[in-house]
């Protein structure tokens, strides 16, 4: 009996095409052979940006708010004002706490002075002293031998003795009033040190209420685009109160490829990407740098592959593309827009133009 042939019913052969096209769609998707090609797509990717919160570091009430949402600002400019009263009345109370110790400080001088020209006056005393001790010696060396001979009387003799010893008294007393007044100095110029660190301390607290001061006044970091301000005419804030938020102009991309497609990319291919919300259209970028680690490592909850069942999952590695300048587009891009990026692992790297490089920190 001879075999049926299973091409001779109509429905058998559309029934087999669909089913190869299958089989080639799902190759195609899977980029498995034959379809392999060496341009690695995601669109596991988005517009990244320094979004920069603003916030106050002193409280107080919001009395000026001279901006409003989404404008442009330049670096130093006024985003809002906070009463600042109380913070004039405690920088002047701090510059009168410095005048004060600066005075203290200047009568130190004048009183180290005066304690010198103490000194002065008892050195002048112990020499007084001393010439009055030396007359007294020698008033009782020549009246000894008169003495012994009798011809002065002991009357005369006991005077000169007391004289003698009035002199040598008044010499010691000349000696100490002079260690008195020296000490005095030392005391005096002991206490230098501290009234320099109360001036040094007021210093200090003139500074911290000019700065406390200076910031009641909250500017922008730098240029960029405000976000939403969140904050109205009155509000009590504090520090740390989110007033609004800055992005600046500089935006990279953040493309997370799977870590099966990571084999020969390198830094400095070229990439294309093509923004959603720009209808598709194509923008131009180079491989900055790569992630040092997958993004399932920098989960705040980690998975524990040692519990249970294992189920293989490929991990994404972030990597970004920093945008080439001089795009018509390029100025419209948006922190947080989806892109898909495309990448050619043949490409060979270029050096990227200077004009791209992150800034200082990033």
């Amino acid at each position: 009996m001879p075999f049926p042939n299973p091409f001779r019913s109509r429905a058998t052969i559309p029934a087999l095409m669909a089913g190869i096209a299958a089989v080639l769609l799902v190759l195609y998707t899977w980029r498995l052979p034959p379809f392999t090609s060496t341009v690695q797509v995601t669109d596991d990717a988005y517009v990244r940006g320094l979004v920069t919160v603003v916030s106050p570091q002193v409280a107080g009430y919001v009395v000026e708010i001279p901006v409003q949402d989404y404008v442009a600002v330049k670096a130093g400019d006024l985003l809002v004002r906070i009463d600042d009263r109380i913070f004039r009345q405690r920088l002047a109370q701090a510059q009168a706490m410095l005048a004060s110790s600066r005075a203290s400080l200047d009568n130190l001088e004048v009183q180290r002075r005066t304690r010198e020209a103490s000194i002065a006056v008892a050195r002048a005393q112990v020499e007084n002293a001393d010439a009055v001790r030396d007359k007294a010696q020698a008033d009782l060396r020549r009246i000894t031998p008169l003495l012994e001979a009798n011809i002065q009387s002991r009357a005369t003799g006991d005077t000169v003795r007391a004289a003698l010893r009035e002199a040598e008294a008044g010499f010691a007393q000349a000696q100490a009033s002079e260690r008195v007044a020296e000490q005095a100095l030392a005391e005096t110029l002991a206490t230098r040190p501290g009234l320099e660190a109360a001036v040094q301390n007021a210093e200090a607290a003139v500074q911290l209420a000019q700065i406390d001061l200076q910031n009641t006044r909250v500017v922008a970091p730098q240029d960029g685009r405000l976000g939403e301000v969140g904050t109205r005419l009155g509000q009590y804030v504090t520090a740390g109160t989110q007033l609004t938020s800055l992005v600046p102009e500089h935006r990279w991309v953040v493309a997370n490829f799977k870590e099966t497609q990571l084999s020969g990319m390198r830094v400095g291919q070229p990439v294309r990407f093509r923004v959603d919300a720009l209808l598709g259209a194509e923008l131009r970028g180079r491989v900055e740098r790569f992630s040092p680690a997958t993004g399932s490592e920098f989960a705040v909850i980690r998975a524990d592959n040692a519990t249970g069942n294992f189920t293989k999952v490929a991990q994404r590695l972030p990597v970004r593309v920093s945008i080439d300048p001089d795009q018509p587009l390029a100025d419209r891009l948006t922190p947080g827009m989806s892109v898909v990026v495309h990448l050619d692992t043949s490409a060979a790297p270029l050096d990227p133009p200077a004009a791209v490089a992150p800034p200082p920190g990033r």
